[in-house]
């Protein structure tokens, strides 16, 4: 590393306070609940707001040692050890919280599965990583209506044979159908002991998978282990956002996500700050809840989604200005490159122009914030909608097409990371090839983040968005094959091509070309069955907002089909094609375009 990082390391939270057995070895729990325990017990380490407006439960560093400990012991006692995999399918909460870190105290590898996938999605993580157990709630609470988390649990286990035990907690008051290897978690932990013994785990062990949408059909679980990981998280959740002890920091991510992870869990936990759990949505009961929760919990930072911005921007200033935001002093964007009109309306609206606005960019696989305006010298300025300046440590350069470094400034090329920082990404389980592949092998020397990105006459990075076929809606991240793939399963569609078209509220959304069988009459049906199908392999969010109907798909002579010809059309740049030479048929271009006229034409009528 280099030096500002080291400095920063011994200055920081995370090192000053880490806790370390003999010969390097160290536990992620103790360092995020049993040195604040010892010195602050009954400081805030986790305030849920949950979804029924109001109802915002307190949970101090004790009681999460509390629960933490009691839920570890509960699962070494049926069986779960150092190294075994765990699934955990929970809605945001202190349980779930106290679930991930009990993972973390007996060495076990916990998988967090966004509770929105659906059970086949579930089924596919569970069966890939091995896990030996499921924690999961009865059901989850979410915009005021009940999610059946239970229901999708048993429906994925049915093809998991490693699955041992499902641990069931109770979110509601509504009984669920309890089967021989489900367990009533809460009873479960009410007869455990309150003290857990820490598992001594190395710096390089695992402490979690999460999977993440690549390129190709099959989603890849990353890997990152304990020192580095924790130690990055906690750096950068200290330094971006200025956290200060006493502050309330609210990132509203899910935990299913790695923003969860690393900034409602890990690094703010380490760092003893107090962490807000969210449950809800942006607009339930209405429009104004964010804002509402900020003057409530009193909240100083506040993380979220341009995809959520751009939602609110939509009903108006009146839901923010009711409520009094002047507990905020630091805004932040994740998820995706939050665009102009979405960073103006959020730094002077919600934070009536005196917050600083951070707009980060990292990845599932880089642990933790790579490139964003903080730190920074003090006021130094910061552009609207570009995350500028790399974190200590990181080191951004752009490639160009040959693999050759482009230097000096006001310059494009894709983002590449020159020299390793402690919280990327180890590997892809059970498959390190594909993580070289992914990763290492497009530019060797150098990590390749599959973003594009523009260097500006200042020096500061400005993200262009993906260069692969990885689409992002509302902040997930899904490879456009995923989509495909579960599409190929209907019997009348033999071929199919997705692609992101740029979509006001979420982003990009994802539009679908379909092939049908010839004797194919019911193309409505087909479009309807092809939605369920989408939402059932994978999730609602991933189901195309437009399936057009095309008699081919253009290809190359080897079978290739061309996406961004697709890409041309749907966002009304035909009149400049690109080169279509390769093409098997270009008549195939005219076909598609005016097959896009009529199917414009109908929808607006």
């Amino acid at each position: 590393w280099d030096s500002p990082f080291h400095t920063a390391c011994q200055a920081g939270p995370a090192a000053g306070s880490a806790r370390w057995f003999l010969g390097g070895r160290l536990n992620v729990s103790v360092n995020c609940l049993d040195q604040h325990v010892e010195k602050s017990p009954n400081r805030v380490a986790l305030i849920w707001e949950r979804d029924e407006p109001g109802t915002a439960v307190h949970v101090t560093y004790r009681e999460l040692l509390d629960l933490t400990c009691r839920l570890a012991n509960t699962l070494k006692k049926y069986g779960i050890q150092k190294g075994d995999k765990v699934a955990i399918y929970m809605s945001v909460s202190p349980l779930s919280v106290a679930a991930m870190l009990a993972c973390a105290r007996i060495g076990a590898v916990h998988t967090v599965v966004f509770a929105g996938f659906s059970a086949e999605s579930l089924a596919g993580r569970i069966v890939d990583s091995g896990c030996k157990a499921v924690i999961t709630y009865n059901q989850g609470v979410r915009g005021g209506r009940i999610i059946e988390l239970k229901t999708t649990v048993d429906e994925a286990v049915k093809n998991c044979p490693s699955i041992k035990h499902v641990f069931v907690a109770q979110r509601t008051d509504n009984k669920v159908q309890m089967g021989d290897r489900d367990i009533p978690l809460e009873e479960e932990m009410a007869k455990a002991p309150s003290v857990c013994t820490p598992e001594s785990m190395d710096s390089e062990d695992i402490l979690f998978m999460l999977y993440t949408s690549g390129s190709t059909g099959k989603p890849k679980g990353i890997i990152h282990t304990q020192a580095g990981y924790l130690l990055y998280a906690a750096v950068t959740h200290k330094y971006v956002f200025d956290y200060q002890q006493g502050d309330v920091f609210g990132c509203v991510a899910d935990i299913g996500w790695i923003t969860g992870h690393s900034y409602v869990v890990y690094g703010p936990l380490c760092n003893g700050a107090t962490s807000v759990l969210f449950e809800s949505t942006p607009v339930y009961p209405d429009p104004g809840r964010y804002w509402e929760v900020v003057q409530r919990l009193k909240i100083n930072q506040f993380y979220g989604a341009p995809t959520a911005i751009r939602l609110l921007l939509n009903y108006g200033e009146e839901w923010v200005k009711k409520y009094d935001r002047s507990s905020l002093k630091i805004l932040g964007s994740v998820g995706e490159p939050i665009n102009h009109e979405a960073w103006q309306w959020f730094y002077h609206v919600v934070g009536e122009g005196r917050c600083t606005l951070v707009d980060t960019w990292w990845q599932t696989e880089t642990g933790g914030i790579c490139i964003a305006p903080r730190p920074s010298e003090e006021k130094a300025e910061i552009v609207p909608a570009m995350a500028m300046r790399p974190f200590f440590g990181i080191v951004p350069v752009l490639m160009d097409e040959n693999g050759k470094v482009i230097e000096g400034n006001d310059v494009s090329g894709a983002l590449c990371i020159a020299q390793p920082w402690p919280g990327m990404a180890r590997t892809i389980y059970g498959d390190h090839q594909r993580f070289v592949d992914a990763y290492f092998k497009a530019y060797p020397g150098y990590y390749f983040t599959g973003d594009g990105a523009y260097r500006t006459k200042k020096g500061y990075y400005q993200i262009t968005g993906r260069m692969d076929d990885v689409i992002n809606i509302s902040g997930h991240r899904l490879g456009t094959a995923e989509i495909e793939d579960a599409m190929a399963d209907h019997p009348e569609v033999p071929e199919t091509a997705v692609i992101g078209y740029p979509h006001k509220i979420k982003g990009e959304g994802a539009f679908a070309f379909i092939v049908l069988k010839e004797q194919t009459a019911h193309t409505d049906r087909v479009k309807e069955e092809l939605k369920a199908i989408v939402a059932s392999k994978i999730a609602k969010y991933a189901v195309p907002d437009h399936i057009m109907v095309v008699k081919r798909l253009p290809k190359t002579r080897s079978g290739k089909i061309m996406r961004r010809l697709l890409r041309k059309v749907v966002t009304e740049q035909s009149s400049n094609m690109g080169d279509v030479t390769t093409l098997d048929d270009p008549t195939v271009v005219k076909e598609i375009l005016d097959a896009y006229q009529k199917y414009k034409e109908k929808s607006s009528s």
